[in-house]
C-alpha cells in the first residue's frame, strides 16, 4: 500500500512538468533505429564503426584527394564556411557572384519591405542558396592505386562556377544539414530521397533493381539483391562519393574508387588524435594516418562476413569481390559511425528527466510559446523534436504514404518554381514519393531537428537565415512565401509576441549538447584541412592552382584547419554561425574560427 500511495504523490508530482513537456521528452527514452538483416552482413559492429569513421573523415575518398565526407560536415555535423558557399541553381537570371564571402547584411536573403506584410513585396529577394563548396569539375579519367588524386581530364565545367575562365569549387544547390541524429530520419537528405531501404548502391532504395551483392555461396560466387530497412543512413552515406559537385570528378564508378580507397593508407593525409574515441588505438604516434597494418582492406575483413569479401575470383573487368561489393561496405560502415552520433545530453533532457533547474525561467517560457503560439511542435516532435523521425512516422511505405507523412512540409521558405523538393524524381526517372497527389510534394522538405540548431547555421535547406532569430521571426510572418503553395501543419496559426520570440530562442538554445559544443566523444574526429573560397590575384581576379598541368584551368584554394580532437574535446566552444559573420572567437575563445592556415597534403 505504501509503495502504491508513493507512485501515485510521484505521478501527481510529474503532472506539471508532462503539462510543460507536451509530447516533448527526453531524447534517451527514445530507442535507436536498428537496421534489419545487419546480421547477414557483418560481424563486427565495433571494428564496422571504426571503418566508417576513417571513411568519413578521409580526405582521400574525393576525386581530387583533397574533399572528404566530412569536408561538409565538420562542424557540430554541418559545414561552417563563409566563402564560395553561394549558388544559384534554379535561376539562370540571377547567377552568383564567384567566391563570395558571405556577409552578416546579407541575411536574411529576403527582406521585407514591410515586416509586418509579406504580401507588400520584398526590398530585397535574393533567391541564391547558402551549400557547401564541393569540388573543382572534372572528367574522371582513372584511379591510380596508392595515390590519393584520381586522373582527371582538366575540361571546362558549368559556366556558373568559372571566374575570369578559372573554375572554382561548384557549390551544392542546397544547405548542409547536421549528421548528427540522423539516425533517427526515417528518410534523409532534405527531400528524403535518401530512402529507408538500402539496395546496396544508391540512395533510392527499391527504385534501384539493378546493384546487387556477389557473395559466395556452397563455393561459387553468386549476386544477391540487397534489402535493409531502417537504413537511410547507409542510402544516404552513398549519394556523394560519386556525385560530381560534391566528391567525385564526372564519370567516376563505384568500382574505381573501391580500388583506390582499397590501395591508399587511411588517412595518410591527416593527423589523428591519440586519444580518439574510436581511432585512438589505431594512430600513428609517428605522424599521420593509421598504424600500417590498419588498412581498409583489413578492416573490411574484420568488420564483415568472409563470404562477402573472400573470393579470388575476378570478373570480366579485373575487379575483385571485395571491389564489388565496396558500396554496400561504405554504406553499412559510414552509417554504423554517423548511429554513435547521438546528442542526448542538453539541458533540456535533463529537464524532461526531472530536474526542474535545468532550465531557466525563459527558456521554461520558451518551452511554452514553443508547445504554444509558435506552433513549431507541429514539426518538430517528440525526444528528436522533427516529425520525420521512426518514432513519429507511422507509414513507411512511400507507395500508400505522401511526404507529409514522413515529415516533410511546406513552410514558405523559397517559391515551389525555385526548388521542387520531394516533387523531384530520382535517378531511375521515378518519383520520389509515388503516393503524393496532385501538388502536395511541391516544396516540400524534411523537418530537420532542432537539437543543437545553436550551432548548425545557416538555416533552412537555402540557407536563406543567418540567426536563430531571423528564423523565428521568418515563422511569426509566416513564411515568405505563403501563398505559393498548401503551408504545413500550424503555420496559419502561429502567434508571437516579441517578449516570446526571445523565450523561444532561449529555449531553443537549451537544445545543445555540451558534448557537441566542445566536440567531446563521440564527436572527437581527426585532423582536416578544408577548402574555405580562392585566392584572389592582385588585379582582383583569381590566383590559378600552379600545383600541376591537370589543375591549370583551376582556382588556386585557401585553407583552413579544422586540428584533430580526443574524447576530451576542446577546451573552447563551438563558433555559432552568427558569431563567424561578426568575427568573434578569433581570440582563442572559439573553436573552428576557419582562421587557421594549414596547406594539405597532395
Amino acid at each position: 500500500m505504501r509503495s502504491l500511495v508513493a507512485a501515485i504523490g510521484l505521478l501527481l508530482a510529474c503532472f506539471p512538468l508532462l503539462a510543460q513537456l507536451g509530447g516533448l521528452r527526453s531524447l534517451r527514452s527514445v530507442s535507436l533505429p536498428q537496421p534489419t538483416e545487419l546480421d547477414k552482413y557483418v560481424r563486427d559492429t565495433k571494428t564496422l564503426a571504426v571503418l566508417g569513421k576513417a571513411l568519413f573523415w578521409d580526405v582521400q575518398i574525393g576525386s581530387d584527394g583533397l574533399t572528404a565526407c566530412a569536408t561538409c560536415h565538420f562542424h557540430a555535423g554541418a559545414d561552417h564556411r563563409l566563402q564560395n558557399q553561394l549558388s544559384s541553381p534554379h535561376d539562370s537570371v540571377r547567377q552568383v557572384t564567384v567566391n563570395q564571402v558571405l556577409e552578416e547584411g546579407a541575411f536574411p536573403f529576403r527582406l521585407l519591405s514591410n515586416p509586418a506584410d509579406n504580401r507588400s513585396g520584398f526590398l530585397r529577394d535574393n533567391r541564391q542558396v547558402a551549400g557547401s563548396a564541393g569540388i573543382i569539375y572534372r572528367k574522371f579519367q582513372d584511379v591510380t592505386t596508392g595515390t590519393g588524386a584520381d586522373l582527371g581530364a582538366e575540361e571546362a565545367g558549368p559556366a556558373a562556377f568559372v571566374m575570369g575562365g578559372l573554375k572554382v569549387r561548384q557549390v551544392t544547390a542546397r544547405n548542409t544539414p547536421t549528421v548528427i541524429n540522423a539516425l533517427f530520419n526515417v528518410v534523409n537528405f532534405w527531400d528524403g530521397r535518401a530512402s529507408n531501404v538500402f539496395t546496396g548502391a544508391t540512395p533510392f532504395g527499391d527504385s534501384d533493381t539493378t546493384w546487387k551483392a556477389l557473395v559466395v555461396r556452397d563455393g561459387a560466387l553468386v549476386s544477391e539483391p540487397v534489402r535493409m530497412d531502417n537504413a537511410s543512413l547507409a542510402s544516404q552515406a552513398v549519394g556523394p562519393p560519386l556525385n560530381e559537385v560534391e566528391m567525385s570528378y564526372e564519370g567516376r564508378t563505384w568500382n574505381k574508387l573501391a580500388r583506390k580507397t582499397l590501395s591508399v593508407a587511411p588517412l595518410a593525409r591527416q593527423r589523428v588524435a591519440a586519444d580518439d574515441s574510436l581511432l585512438g588505438a589505431f594512430a600513428n604516434p609517428d605522424g599521420p594516418g593509421l598504424l600500417a597494418d590498419s588498412s581498409y582492406a583489413s578492416m573490411i575483413r574484420a568488420a564483415f562476413r568472409p563470404e562477402y569479401w573472400e573470393s579470388e575470383t575476378l570478373d570480366a573487368d579485373g575487379y575483385t569481390q571485395m571491389e564489388q561489393n565496396f558500396p554496400l561496405f561504405f554504406g553499412l560502415a559510414i552509417q554504423a559511425y554517423e548511429a554513435l552520433l547521438v546528442s542526448d545530453e542538453s539541458r533540456f533532457d535533463k529537464f524532461a528527466e526531472g530536474d526542474s533547474t535545468a532550465l531557466t525561467a525563459q527558456e521554461r517560457t520558451g518551452l511554452q510559446v514553443f508547445n504554444g503560439g509558435s506552433e513549431c511542435h507541429e514539426c518538430h516532435q517528440g525526444g528528436e523534436f522533427t516529425a520525420a523521425s521512426f518514432s513519429n512516422v507511422r507509414n513507411r511505405s512511400r507507395s500508400t504514404t505522401p511526404p507529409g507523412g514522413f515529415g516533410l512540409f511546406r513552410t514558405g521558405v523559397t517559391p515551389v518554381a525555385d526548388d521542387l523538393g520531394a516533387a523531384a524524381k530520382d535517378s531511375f526517372g521515378l518519383p520520389l514519393f509515388p503516393a503524393a497527389r496532385g501538388n502536395n510534394a511541391q516544396g516540400v522538405f524534411k523537418s530537420p531537428t532542432l537539437r543543437n540548431v545553436e550551432l548548425t547555421g545557416p538555416f533552412f535547406h537555402d540557407g536563406s537565415q543567418a540567426t536563430l532569430e531571423q528564423v523565428v521571426d521568418f515563422y511569426g510572418r509566416r513564411g515568405d512565401f505563403p501563398g505559393d503553395g498548401n503551408l504545413g501543419p500550424g503555420m496559419n496559426r502561429i502567434n508571437m509576441s516579441a517578449a516570446d520570440r526571445v523565450a523561444l530562442v532561449a529555449f531553443l538554445k537549451a537544445l545543445t549538447d555540451d558534448r557537441v559544443r566542445f566536440e567531446r566523444a563521440p564527436f572527437d574526429h581527426p585532423e582536416l584541412c578544408v577548402p574555405v573560397g580562392h585566392a584572389e590575384a592582385d588585379d582582383g581576379g583569381l590566383q590559378p592552382d600552379g600545383t600541376s598541368e591537370s589543375t591549370r584551368l583551376s582556382a588556386a584554394d585557401k585553407w583552413a584547419l579544422i586540428p584533430a580532437v580526443g574524447r576530451s574535446g576542446n577546451s573552447a566552444p563551438l563558433q555559432t554561425f552568427e558569431e563567424l559573420l561578426k568575427g568573434v572567437g578569433a581570440d582563442g575563445s572559439r573553436a573552428h574560427t576557419m582562421t587557421e592556415v594549414c596547406s594539405p597534403v597532395r
